[in-house]
């Protein structure tokens, strides 16, 4: 029988061959209700049909039977060697699952996928290797009978006394792309367990005794039949027309009660059913605090069923479980409440139990009961709870101090004639001053007993004795009723503001780390702003791994609770390589996982859309395991830990790919500009020097001088191009290697004077220094190029006869050069564009066929590199100042 629409027996072959590229395995299993079925027979002669068309098969982990036919049929498959563990003085077989990765098969067979391995192994399920072989695109065949489903576990116990430990998830199995039923009549499973074919000889007698029974047989049969039509029934067809959705949302209750495993797969059994949601809610309450570890272990037990059977797992917080339920289930649309049914227990008749006031609160409810089988064994003595409450001195120290004042009250009040009633009255506050300032019920209970004792030997007639008129026994029994009750209410109402003030802090931390997630700037600052939040929210040690983005970690940052705690055991190989393995597999592994148990620390992933972005670990200890709201907050703000370095990471990308857009902009930008800036000049060289060739005995001396002049004039231009362009590029490349050393700035002004335009001589251009021995630390050969840029710049654009000044002083640690002219000066919207490349400005005095736009700009990259700034300024009455600013040296005295 097959779950698909398709009417084909053996669809898994068509798939491989037919698949190019799987991005993940296909997995198809072989379903029976009971061993000897047939299951591994049908995988291998599967096996054999795929390797006759061409597909790579590799058994990987075959079960060792004593049954020849199927023995027989391994031959001719290539085997995995199997990894021999010891244990406990023995030698066990177990799958090599990394023999498996490193041969990567396309199809790989491993029986018994309920198995569970041997401690130590890297999974605690063989399920769970099935998993990461998947994950690695390789595909998988496998067996499991109907007994192993963890949503049918109880139904299975329940018809055939036996309760099945290795187990696997109901979404592992509704999870396969393929289940193949392998059926056999129940008279023939009989018959081949009476010939010996299943099973060791000496055990055949007790096996069809206790489990091999026609009934049970039969009853397991139906089970397996309507477990595979209910995914038939649920699995899509072709052509996508999908179900309708009834729209159920079904709610269970997590507690520590024994039965509540089966109330849990019962509810999720009936949520696949109706196609629904599944929710299961654990109400906090005060006592959550008191409880003893073994109902804490059970709790967290249930927490991972309940998440391995699909369901989402939520907190709440109150005193009174019934209205919180209900409460939950208003805002949450939930539509029918699976509980269990506990043993009655004495008590007055009027008092409800949960069922019946979820029935008044919400009675639109559809409640379903499940009985608890075990609750109509005969009662034993339940084994004492230990208390979680100690004693304390200082407490007791209290109590005692409290109840003293109030004596002393009472003989004041009795000194003054005040009535016994008020005495009372002072003994009934010292009970709730002693509820608020000691920590445990029991010092609250022990002092409305005791006040009420002190209030009989000192004020009550006769005094110092215990005996006392009859007339105020019922005065004593009401002052002990309302000082319990008074206490009671206290510790009610101090429990409440505890567990308030829980939630207020855990809500800040969330809000805080919202924030601080959103105004960090680096991926460093969110992971050690989620660490640090972790930790406080947590209270526990915690290190952190960054993706390198080459498929390794970074190393390890550490984050521990206690600033003096050393982390070192939490940095091992064996722990490193946990963190490795989760975020290549992009999965939870570690302490109280199925995944690794053994490592100190649970490793989460913090995730992004493109896979695992970091991973978290987590130290667990023994006595203080994680509670699932703890693992609620963490996902949460791990999750939202995800969002920021997913956006960080975005931001940098989107900023590489404008750095990029930009650099490639510059590159065209800058081959625009050569190629239509070189062609004049080039133009006008080439045809000069022909003249010159042609005619240059017909030109008269004053021409040809001309001529020569033109071409010099044009190739000093070019020269001058290319040195620009060869330093900006080095500069803004970053390759530049500048030699700082102080610098006289006369020497500087003199070097680059040498070096200019030819049409100097038409200006007026002089130093002005207030002190010869002005000195600044630089570059001196990039320097002499900025003057010399500045300097040529402005005998370019101002008139013959123009004054230009070069001049430098000092101010405190900087020296100030300035140049400037009585030229038209420049507009003030092209200052803030001026030391922009290729920016030119419109002057009408330029040339305007050699306005590249490259000098300024390399003036600026150049100051700024020494650290410098520079400027464009107006100059009075007229022109322009370049001002810029270098470090001055400092000079030492010579001795």
């Amino acid at each position: 029988m097959q779950d698909d629409c398709r009417p084909n027996s053996d669809l898994l072959l068509r798939d491989i061959q037919q698949a190019d590229v799987q991005p993940s395995g296909r997995l198809k299993i072989f379903f029976g209700y009971a061993t000897g079925v047939g299951k591994t027979y049908a995988m291998l002669e599967a096996a054999h049909r795929a390797k006759s068309a061409g597909v790579d098969v590799v058994a990987g982990y075959i079960e060792p039977h004593a049954r020849p036919e199927t023995q027989a049929l391994l031959e001719g498959l290539e085997q995995l060697p199997v990894k021999v563990v010891p244990y406990n003085g023995m030698e066990l077989r177990e799958f090599d699952l990394d023999a498996a990765l490193a041969r990567h098969p396309q199809l790989i067979l491993v029986d018994e996928l309920a198995h569970t391995n041997v401690e130590g192994s890297r999974h605690v399920k063989r399920y769970q290797d099935v998993q990461e072989l998947l994950r690695a695109g390789i595909n998988v065949c496998t067996t499991v009978n109907v007994q192993h489903l963890e949503s049918l576990n109880d139904k299975v116990a329940a018809i055939t006394g036996v309760s099945v430990s290795e187990r696997i998830p109901d979404s592992v199995f509704d999870s396969a792309d393929q289940v193949e039923l392998v059926d056999l009549e129940p008279s023939d499973l009989l018959e081949r367990l009476r010939e010996g074919k299943i099973g060791r000889p000496g055990q055949v007698a007790g096996a069809i005794e206790n489990f091999f029974t026609d009934k049970n047989l039969a009853s397991l049969r139906e089970i397996t039949l309507r477990r595979t039509a209910d995914r038939l029934d649920a699995a899509p067809c072709p052509e996508g027309d999908e179900k309708p959705k009834a729209g159920e949302h079904i709610l269970t209750c997590i507690s520590a009660s024994p039965s509540n495993a089966k109330v849990i797969r019962t509810a999720a059994r009936m949520a696949k059913a109706f196609h629904g949601a599944f929710t299961a809610l654990f109400v906090e309450t005060p006592e959550f605090a008191s409880m003893s570890d073994a109902d804490r272990s059970r709790i967290s037990a249930n927490v991972r069923l309940a998440e391995e059977l699909g369901a989402r797992i939520t907190t709440t917080y109150g005193d009174d479980p019934a209205v919180q339920i209900a409460e939950y289930a208003r805002i949450s649309g939930i539509s029918k409440i699976v509980l269990g049914r506990s043993p009655h227990r004495a008590g007055p008749r009027h008092t409800k139990n949960l069922v019946d006031r979820l029935n008044d609160l919400a009675p639109d409810l559809d409640i379903y009961i499940i009985p608890d089988q075990k609750a109509k064994q005969p009662p034993h003595t339940p084994k004492a709870r230990p208390t979680q409450e100690r004693f304390s001195a200082v407490d007791l120290m209290k109590m005692l101090g409290v109840l003293t004042l109030c004596t002393l009250g009472g003989y004041f009040f009795s000194f003054l004639g005040i009535s016994d009633t008020n005495i009372i009255m002072l003994y009934l506050l010292g009970v709730l001053v002693i509820s608020m300032v000691t920590t445990g019920r029991s010092y609250s209970l022990l002092s409305s007993v005791l006040s009420v004792l002190i209030f009989n030997f000192f004020f009550t007639a006769p005094y110092f004795t215990l005996r006392s008129d009859p007339s105020y026994i019922a005065t004593f029994g009401i002052m002990f009723l309302v000082a319990l009750l008074s206490s009671s209410l206290t510790i009610r109402v101090k429990t409440q503001a505890k567990m308030n003030a829980d939630k207020a802090y855990r809500t800040a931390i969330l809000l805080e780390s919202s924030h601080k997630l959103q105004t960090a700037e680096s991926s460093e600052a969110i992971l050690t702003v989620t660490a640090r939040q972790l930790g406080h929210l947590l209270e526990r040690d915690l290190v952190v791994y960054q993706a390198n983005g080459q498929g390794g970690l970074l190393p390890a940052m550490c984050f521990p609770f206690d600033e003096v705690r050393d982390l070192f055991p939490l940095l091992t190989p064996s722990e490193e390589a946990v963190a490795e393995w989760v975020l290549k597999n992009n999965k939870h592994a570690g302490a109280t996982t199925n995944t690794l148990p053994g490592a100190k620390c649970l490793y989460l992933s913090i995730r992004g859309t493109g896979g695992a972005l970091a991973v978290v670990g987590i130290a667990v200890r023994r006595e203080r395991p994680l509670l699932s709201f703890e693992k609620n907050l963490m996902v949460a703000l791990l999750d939202e830990c995800g969002l920021a370095l997913e956006k960080e990471l975005t931001m940098r990308e989107k900023q590489k790919a404008e750095a990029q857009a930009n650099q490639e902009a510059l590159r065209a930008n800058l081959l625009r500009a050569i190629s239509h800036d070189l062609r004049t000049p080039l133009t006008s060289i080439s045809g000069n020097a022909s003249i010159l060739m042609e005619r240059a005995d017909q030109l008269d001396p004053g021409k040809r001088q001309s001529l020569f002049t033109a071409i010099y004039d044009d190739a000093m231009w070019l020269f001058n191009l290319v040195e620009n362009l060869l330093s900006i590029t080095k500069i803004e490349g970053s390759r530049v290697h500048m030699n700082i050393e102080p610098e006289l700035l006369e020497d500087i002004f003199a070097e680059a004077l040498t070096h200019l335009d030819r049409n100097a001589v038409k200006h007026h251009i002089r130093t002005e220094l207030t002190d010869d021995m002005l000195m600044a630390d630089m570059d001196a050969r990039l320097m002499v190029q900025v003057v010399i840029n500045i300097v040529n710049n402005a005998i370019k654009y101002t008139p013959e006869g123009s004054h230009i000044t070069l001049s430098g002083r000092r101010s405190h640690h900087l020296i100030v050069v300035e140049i400037a002219d009585d030229g038209p000066g420049i507009p003030d919207e092209a200052k803030e564009k001026l030391f922009d490349m290729f920016y030119t400005a419109n002057n009408e005095r330029g040339d305007g066929r050699r306005g590249l736009g490259l000098g300024l700009s390399l003036c600026k990259s150049i100051v700024t590199a020494h650290g410098g700034t520079i400027e464009a300024i107006d100059n009075h009455p007229q022109g322009a100042i370049f001002r810029f600013t270098l470090r001055a040296s400092e000079v030492k005295p010579y001795e």
